[in-house]
């Protein structure tokens, strides 16, 4: 007589045991292939509309959409981080050698404190304090990026490979996305209507952190950058950089970065180049969030600033580069599960 409990439980340990491995084969590919995931689902309305004006081809709508993204972000993005990389190694360099890239962040700290003073006793000595440590902390944060990026950069066969494989994973996705789409509602064990409640949530999510935060965050960098050029700020690209971060702090965004540019430019004796930076700063930089958020975002899910922030510092320690799209969007999606499951709690309980 055949048991069928035990072949079941056979079969289980046999599964387990080939996710297991499954798991370990795909690791080493689990960022670049969770990229390709979320760059099909950015992708897919210009992915559909060039399958129209094709007649509807699948393979040549995906490759002619992979060859866009290739030409449009894919290369700038590789310019703009080892142009950052050799910034942040020649400024680590010189203050290595001298300090002399802090001696007016270190003026602008004490002339402050000398200020407040009269204000608030014991200012002067807490800047001069501070200031005489502000070098290693500017070089502290310098060596965490160089070694991040030099990491990134430097291992150029690894690099090679992750890129293949994201070509290749963002192509197949692209054209048989939805294939894979109905095998996994095929094979989940909820109703169909909770997979679709699935599935619209995590494309909702995947659009809000890509398109309502990370490429406003990206604008307002790449801005910042074209300022501290026109304006004869050094090393644009490399506080450009920074000021994409910065943008996500909640209240303050990139003021953390424009600030002190405007009081270097000023200590410098160039008050018409600070003068025009404010300029640029309050309405090329500033009001860009207020005029393409609400257009990117959509009525995506919104999360609070200081979550994308943690989240994209977090996911960068974490996931590497890659971290700055991984992290926000895993947050994203804990919070879409979380809701999902309770929308589903509801339903089983009968809850309405």
């Amino acid at each position: 007589m055949i048991n069928r409990k035990l072949q079941l439980q056979f079969l289980l340990v046999l599964l387990v045991g080939t996710l297991i491995l499954s798991f370990f084969i795909f690791k080493p590919f689990l960022a670049p292939l969770a990229l390709a995931t979320v760059f099909s689902v950015v992708l897919q309305p210009l992915y559909r509309f060039i399958s129209r004006r094709l007649g509807n081809k699948p393979s040549i709508a995906s490759f002619v959409t992979v060859a866009l993204s290739i030409l449009c972000i894919f290369i700038p993005a590789a310019f703009l981080g080892t142009q950052v990389f050799h910034e942040a190694r020649n400024l680590y360099g010189s203050l290595a050698e001298n300090g002399g890239g802090t001696n007016a962040l270190v003026a602008i700290i004490q002339h402050t404190g000398y200020s407040l003073d009269s204000y608030f006793p014991g200012a002067e000595a807490a800047s001069v304090t501070f200031s005489s440590n502000v070098d290693e902390y500017v070089k502290q944060g310098l060596s965490w990026l160089v070694n991040n990026l030099g990491t990134a950069l430097s291992s150029a066969s690894a690099l090679v490979i992750d890129l293949s494989v994201f070509i290749i994973a963002l192509y197949y996705l692209l054209k048989d996305g939805y294939k894979l789409k109905k095998a996994i509602v095929v094979l989940s064990p909820l109703e169909d209507t909770a997979d679709e409640r699935v599935f619209s949530k995590l494309q909702i999510a995947v659009n809000s952190v890509i398109r309502g935060n990370l490429i406003i965050a990206l604008i307002q960098g790449c801005l910042t950058a074209i300022g501290f050029t026109i304006f004869g700020v050094p090393n644009a690209f490399l506080w450009g950089t920074v000021a994409s971060i910065a943008s996500l702090v909640p209240g303050m965004g990139t003021i953390l970065v424009l600030g002190p540019a405007v009081l270097y430019l000023f200590l410098s004796d160039h008050t018409i180049a600070a003068i025009g930076l404010i300029i640029w700063g309050t309405f090329a930089v500033g009001l860009i969030d207020n005029l393409l958020g609400p257009k990117l975002m959509g009525k995506g899910m919104e999360l609070h600033p200081l979550y994308i922030l943690l989240s994209v510092l977090g996911g960068i320690a974490f996931f590497g580069p890659a971290g700055i799209f991984l992290g926000p969007l895993v947050l994203n999606l804990l919070f879409a599960f979380i809701e999902i499951y309770t929308f589903l709690t509801h339903q089983i309980m009968g809850v309405k």
